[in-house]
């Protein structure tokens, strides 16, 4: 059994890796902003105190809130994660994904729609920062297609593909995942230690 704690755990994506790490047996810690959300202990991201003694009781922290904040808590979380001996994850973006090797970003193409770029670069630049940094800390990254959301739910299949950094596409050239599919591939990643300091994409 592992423990883990969910910045956002009652949001889309966190609240599906909440259910599929529940259904093999961790213990889920939610942690919210909000002191009234059901189930939930309170405390935040840059609140180094209350990180510290997050990570010195749990074996994960995972990170699935919007972006914004992240990046200027991620000294707290990386020098937490490295004191208490937690690994860290984080529920990226699709925006930094590669279309190609070599690039371009799926952020920089001319369809990418203009509403969602802000919040892709801030995924990337957390990535970036994670990928800068030379302390001792444990983390993984993981990118969802582009395709992700309670909009596009979809059906779970129980299956998944990953990669590195190129966008991963359907024969019908779509890139989909499911937040359930998404959430076994998250958890999987937390049981089996595949990505160690790298950032994994997952689609069909």
């Amino acid at each position: 059994m592992t423990t883990i704690a969910i910045f956002g755990g009652t949001g889309y994506a966190g609240g599906h890796i909440a259910r599929e790490a529940e259904a093999r047996g961790h213990a889920v810690t939610i942690v919210s902003r909000s002191a009234e959300t059901p189930g939930a202990i309170q405390g935040s991201l840059g609140d180094e105190a209350f990180v510290k003694q997050l990570a010195a009781d749990h074996d994960q922290i995972v990170v699935a809130t919007q972006p914004d904040g992240i990046l200027e808590a991620l000294p707290v979380l990386l020098g937490a994660s490295r004191d208490g001996g937690a690994r860290l994850s984080f529920v990226g973006g699709a925006g930094s994904t590669l279309v190609a090797e070599g690039g371009p970003q799926l952020v920089e193409t001319p369809d990418f729609p203009e509403e969602y770029k802000g919040v892709a670069l801030q995924h990337g630049a957390v990535l970036d920062a994670l990928r800068a940094d030379d302390s001792d800390a444990d983390w993984f990254y993981v990118s969802p297609a582009a395709v992700f959301g309670a909009w596009a739910e979809g059906t779970a299949t129980g299956s998944y593909r990953t990669s590195d950094d190129v966008l991963l596409v359907d024969a019908a050239g779509e890139s989909k995942i499911g937040g359930a599919d998404y959430a076994k591939a998250y958890v999987d990643e937390i049981e089996n230690r595949a990505h160690v300091n790298k950032r994994f994409q997952v689609a069909y």
